[in-house]
This record gives structure tokens, sequence and C-alpha cells, in this order.
């Protein structure tokens, strides 16, 4: 059972401090032997250099320099593609650097103008079609690739660091990991809706994104297999512990905020009322007056009321709460759906791409229904997004976790097939995940995770939820799906009905066993559906974890990476 507590910032437990010191040391242990592990070459060659000016020679003082191309190829070998990554390094590299954050930046830059040379190859094909799901494709190319032309701008900048700043910080690295893990998404994202759409561009489109999805793959490897080992290895042993506390939401969720979430009636600067009792009578009016690009929270009250609007708010619109008078009451309602022509991306209800968007009290509909197929009622690629005492209805695909991190807290979720899916790092916690009846001859999946390259710090936990049957629900029930290769989705700490078919996990082709480099697993479930004597048995599942592997999938670990923000007093979950 969970206990409430409250934590006063700047408190350390003495006994846990001993603990993380202990713990601290063993991990030090194990980094300094993981690098012992690490190919000689990278050891040998990209170590020294960092650590500078090694002597290798003691009898003749002689420095052991490496050239630079012998540089490029121990960063290489840390890639999914080394020979894509060694020529276009190489040819970038005008200073002979042997600096592998030096290389690092240059494979930023390589990625940046791959995808740049790109970014008017939507428009082109639309001026050259008329058929309507190419056009429909396309559009949705020309949304994602500008975004994740940004990750990579953005990625560029955080590496232009102040005087005394560390470049490889444990935050940087991680968000270093996040916005190139989102670039691929974006990325994938394109070629995702010209395939669902049957566009005739598919494979034109796929073969000229080919360097640009490879070249970012390389910089996220870079930065996740050399540069993050490098990083921790500059970790203080205290800087963690302040960091490790079990708070009811992520760190990067501030004082400010954390106040906001709590109060229920924050001070609007704009209200929305359908009776004309307040500024704007549509939530579109009001994210009109939304400022781009603010870095101060921009408030919209929404009164009670259904709202049937499709609202898309832009990677230009930062900071944005919007609340209501509770998630059965202020309800936004669309049903734009794939079966009328619409991309998956784009049937959205609520889409949300500017960061640190923030929803409370409210409720997000798409009433298209089940035989209308893929019809989403919230699209989420918002960094540091939080969903508080919301509610998600709809049928295939409903909740859409895009990308990026985001968190969930005390929402209800329904729907059929895959109905939360997406590659965001997103936790679900104290959730009412509710399946429902679909269609006749289908059955339902949970989850549908979309993680395509090992090293996105991508995945769906759901923890401390409950999982019940929303209706009379006889249809076979799963956990979820593997969607990608290395779909990533841990179910843990959650209470789960009988009405779950007992090998839990269905497969995403039926009767085609999934890679074993997907993640799946169970941890400390409850309920008369959490037995796993009868699951699956491939190999990318676990139906047990240890406590320290369930640890990468809580709030700190898979959504918070480093100490972001301060803290305030607020209720926890101890456990």
């Amino acid at each position: 059972m969970d206990t409430k507590q409250s934590f006063s910032y700047g408190k350390v437990d003495h006994g846990e401090e001993q603990a993380f010191r202990r713990k601290s040391r063993k991990r030090i242990v194990i980094i300094i032997v993981s690098i012992v592990l690490l190919l000689a070459v990278i050891v040998g060659a990209v170590t020294g250099t960092v650590i500078h000016k090694r002597n290798n020679d003691k009898d003749s003082g002689e420095q052991d320099q490496l050239s630079p191309s012998q540089s490029i190829k121990a960063v290489c070998t840390q890639t999914r593609y080394p020979d894509s990554c060694y020529t276009s390094i190489s040819a970038a590299d005008k200073s002979n650097t042997t600096d592998p954050k030096e290389l690092f930046k240059l494979s930023l830059q390589v990625a940046l103008d791959s995808l740049s040379a790109l970014s008017s190859l939507p428009d082109t094909l639309l001026s050259a079609t008329n058929n309507q799901n190419d056009k429909e494709a396309l559009k949705i190319c020309g949304t994602v690739l500008d975004d994740a032309i940004d990750d990579l701008h953005d990625s560029i900048s955080s590496m232009d660091v102040k005087s005394g700043e560390n470049m490889l910080s444990p935050q940087k690295v991680d968000d270093l990991r996040t916005w190139l893990s989102a670039s691929l998404t974006n990325q994938e994202t394109c070629l995702d809706s010209l395939e669902e759409m049957n566009s005739t561009f598919l494979l034109q489109v796929k073969s000229q994104m080919e360097n640009s999805t490879e070249y970012t793959s390389n910089s996220l490897a870079i930065v996740t297999n050399l540069l993050g080992i490098l990083a921790d290895l500059n970790i203080p042993i205290h800087r963690k512990l302040l960091g490790e506390v079990k708070t009811g939401f992520p760190r990067w969720v501030g004082a400010g905020d954390r106040r906001l979430l709590q109060e229920r009636r924050p001070t609007p600067n704009v209200t929305v009322a359908k009776d004309g009792s307040g500024d704007v009578t549509t939530i579109n009016d009001a994210m009109a007056k939304v400022p781009m690009k603010s870095k101060n929270r921009f408030v919209i009250y929404i009164k009670e009321g259904e709202y049937l609007e499709n609202v898309v708010l832009n990677k230009s619109y930062w900071n944005v709460m919007i609340y209501g008078d509770g998630m059965d009451k202020s309800i936004v309602s669309g049903s734009l759906n794939r079966i009328d022509g619409v991309g998956t991306f784009n049937t959205a209800t609520l889409g949300v791409s500017g960061k640190g968007f923030i929803a409370i009290d409210m409720g997000f509909k798409n009433t298209a229904g089940g035989i209308k197929e893929q019809a989403v009622a919230m699209r989420s690629s918002s960094d540091f997004s939080v969903f508080y005492r919301c509610s998600f209805d709809a049928f295939q695909d409903t909740l859409y976790p895009h990308s990026y991190r985001q968190f969930y807290r005390d929402c209800n979720v329904t729907g059929t097939v895959d109905f939360i899916f997406g590659n965001s790092a997103v936790v679900l916690q104290n959730c009412r995940i509710m399946p429902r009846q679909p269609l006749p001859k289908q059955f339902v999946t949970i989850t549908a995770q979309g993680k395509k390259d090992p090293n996105q710090n991508s995945g769906i936990s759901i923890q401390k939820c409950n999982i019940t049957p929303l209706d009379n629900l006889t249809a076979p029930t799963y956990l979820g799906r593997p969607w990608k290769d290395f779909s990533t989705t841990v179910i843990m700490q959650s209470s789960i009905g009988g009405f779950l078919n007992p090998i839990g996990w269905a497969e995403w082709v039926q009767g085609v066993e999934p890679p074993a480099s997907i993640f799946y697993a169970e941890y400390q479930n409850t309920g008369a559906g959490s037995a796993v004597d009868k699951r699956v048995n491939w190999p990318g599942y676990k139906p047990s974890l240890s406590s320290t592997q369930a640890a990468k999938f809580n709030v700190r670990s898979l959504i918070d990476g480093a100490s972001w923000l301060p803290q305030t007093d607020v209720d926890f979950d101890s456990t």
C-alpha cells in the first residue's frame, strides 16, 4: 500500500546518505570497469584525448597522440552506422581535431545540414500531386521534419556553454539524448505517415532521408555511449542524493508550477466560456492570445462545457497551462479520423508541441468511434509536459505521447486498439486505464511503444495505476504489443484485473515473434491479472525485474534525468 509523506527541500536523511555513498562507490567501480571493457581503441584513443595529453611512454616522455582519422574512427565505433559516421565527419573536419566533444559537434552539424537540405521536399512534392492521401502525409512530413530540424538546432546551441559551465554535465547529456531521440522520432513519423496513407512518395522520401536518419542516429549513439560515460565520471557523489527525492511530480515541474498544479483556481490570463461569460468563447480564440516562445507561464481557464473544436499548439508556443472545472465537465471534443482521410498524427482533438505544456482538470475526446480506426484524443510532442486529473476518451489510438519527456498523474484513459502509443519518455502514475469493448473480431491492446533506435531514451512506464475495464469487456485484452524493433514498456506496481488474457502481451503481426531487442517487463503488480506464469516467452520479455532494474522506469530516472529545478513541499508516494 502506498503511503503519503511530505518532503521539505534541503532535508537529507543521514541513513539514506550513507546508503547512497555506498551505492555511489559501487557505481563508480562499475563505471570504471565498463570503461575498461570498452573497445581498446576507445580507451586508448578517445578517453586519452579527453584527459588531455596522457603520457603512455614514460621512458621517452613523448605523448601518445592520435591522428584525426584515428580519433574519428574511435568515436564512430560507438555508432550503428560507423561507415557513414566516419565518412561524413571526416569530410566536415576542417580543423583536424581529435577532441571527441568537437567531433560530436561536427556530427550534429552533419545531421543538421543533411536534414535541412530536405526541408523543402514536402512542399516540392505537394505541388506535384493531386492525390489527397499524398497531400495529407506530406503535410505531416512538413510539420515533423521542421520539428526535427529544431531538435538538431537545440542540440548544437546547447554545446555553446558559458565560461565555467560543463559541456558534459549529466543534465546536458540527458537533454541532448532527448532532443536527438525526438529528432529521430519526428523523421520516423514522416515515414510512418507516408506508409499509413499509402503514399506514392514513400520510397522516394525514405531514400532521400536515409542519410539524415543515419547521421542523427550516429550523434545519438556518440552522446549516449561515449560522452555519457565521460559525463558520469564527473558526477559528484552528493549531486544525485538531493536529486533522488521521490516527489509526486518530476523535478522539472518547478515550485511555481507545483503550486499551480495544487491550487484549483490559478489566476488566468484568458478565460474561455461557451456562454459568453469569459474573455472568449472558443479555446482556439484563447490560444490565439498566447505569446510566442514565452518563458513565463500563460494560463487559460476553460469553463464547464463541451467545446467542439480541434486545437493545435505548435512548437513556438511555450509554457501554456490550461485548466478546467473537471475532467468530466470541461471537455474538448473532436472527431477527425483515419477513415475520413486524416493521418493519425493530425487526428488529435488536442495536439501540442510547445515545451512546458500543462493541462489540469480537463477532458479530451475523439468521438469518431471504433469504426473510424485511428482517431486520437490527445497528442503531445511537448517536452516537460504534464497532464494532471485529465481524461482521454476514444477507441483506437486514444492517447499519443509522441516524443520528449511527459508525465501523467491521476488521469483516466479509455480505448481499444493501441490506445496508449508513441515514442516519448513517459510515466503514467496513479491513473485509471480502462480498456473498452472493441469492434467484433478485434482484440484490445493497451500500449504500442515505438522505439526505433536502441540509444533513444524513450519508453512507456505505467506505474501504480489501476487497469480495469470500462464496460462489459469480453474481447481478448493484452497489456500491449511491440510497434518497433526496440519497443520498451514496463507495467509496475499496478493493479491488473482478471479480464487480461493470461499471456499478457500480443505480437505486432499475429504469429510473428517480436525481435529480442524489445524490452517488455512487469514488476510488483497485483490483482487477478498480474500472474506471470502463463505469460509470453519472448526473449525480450521480462516477467520480473530487480528493484534496480525497475528504478530505471520511475519518475526520476525515465523522465527526470538530472537535477533540473528546485524542490518545494509536496506529497509523494514513499514506495
